[in-house]
């Protein structure tokens, strides 16, 4: 208030309402976040909102022969709804995602486990040597799978070597299995950073009641930790799984022609098939249906939680 009744006398209607407005803005907090807030929040709007605002008006638009009609139309959703492989290669998608998210959840959470209980000092330093190895090239850690993956890869080289097999194995690459392996390995470090920070904020005591009440290191886990650390578990989850259904990168490179996905597809809409609305209209559909799916997932990961505890 102080800082309110120190502003000068304004003279005239703009120096009034300059002063009103400097004491509104002094006294009201919310007002004065909103202002700190509002470069962000421009920002956002201009390079997500704005962005995706025309991807749904695309949606809308009709392709003819001489290019692109605003002609408002929900062909393009029907064509998509109807047509027999796209909605199967969106499920294939979605189990693919989820697969890769399970991988890389599997992979992340004994790494965080170890840093936030076994090593007493230095953890961020432990943090960044997990993570070295994925500041390499995302490029270059899928050629590395397809090298590994490969017909005359190091995998089947070894095992030819070593005379386990005859000749290489052909099923390694181009599947979804390769997809899901590749994937999972480039995005097991995002989902290290979310666990460990739920594993660090556990209260240890509960975990010695646990152990004077009788629970075994099994029980312990199941009962204290695990439920404790989902909402790390969950967010790890999510942060790979929305991100990897629109993958078209890696499908395109390991994958082959079992292993695309439906952001192969939305690629080739606005590539080589020069059909923006029909892409603008998969990729709504995809964010539609990735947002239902969420929604699912945090709510079993929810039911499952308390079913532990």
């Amino acid at each position: 208030m102080a800082n309110v009744q120190a502003l000068p006398e304004g003279r005239g209607p703009l120096g009034r309402l300059t002063i009103r407005f400097g004491g509104l803005f002094l006294r009201n907090e919310q007002l004065r976040g909103f202002v700190l807030l509002s470069p962000t929040l421009a920002i956002m709007l201009l390079l997500l909102a704005v962005p995706l605002g025309i991807v749904i008006a695309y949606s809308f638009w009709t392709k003819t022969s001489d290019g692109y009609e605003a002609l408002l139309t929900t062909a393009n959703y029907e064509n998509f709804v109807v047509h027999p492989a796209y909605p199967l290669l969106l499920g294939k998608s979605l189990l693919i995602s989820l697969c890769v998210a399970a991988a890389a959840v599997g992979l992340a959470y004994p790494m965080a486990y170890f840093v936030a209980f076994r090593v007493k000092q230095a953890k961020i330093l432990w943090l960044i040597l997990i993570t070295v190895p994925f500041w390499t090239s995302y490029l270059l850690r899928v050629f590395a799978w397809k090298i590994v993956l490969g017909y005359n890869g190091v995998i089947n080289s070894g095992l030819t070597s070593i005379g386990v097999i005859d000749e290489p194995l052909g099923f390694l690459l181009y599947n979804p299995i390769a997809v899901v392996i590749t994937l999972a390995h480039a995005w097991a470090a995002f989902a290290i950073l979310p666990i460990y920070v739920s594993l660090a904020k556990i209260d240890r005591s509960l975990l010695e009641a646990a152990t004077d009440l009788g629970d075994g290191p099994l029980a312990r886990f199941l009962r204290v930790t695990l439920p404790l650390s989902m909402p790390g578990v969950i967010a790890a989850s999510l942060l790979v799984f929305i991100p990897t259904v629109g993958d078209y990168v890696t499908p395109k490179l390991v994958g082959g022609t079992t292993g695309l996905m439906i952001g192969n597809i939305i690629q080739i809409m606005f590539g080589p098939a020069n059909n923006w609305p029909s892409g603008a209209a998969m990729a709504v559909s995809s964010m539609i249906t990735i947002g239902l799916s969420v929604i699912v997932i945090v709510w079993f990961a929810r039911k499952m939680t308390r079913h532990v505890a």
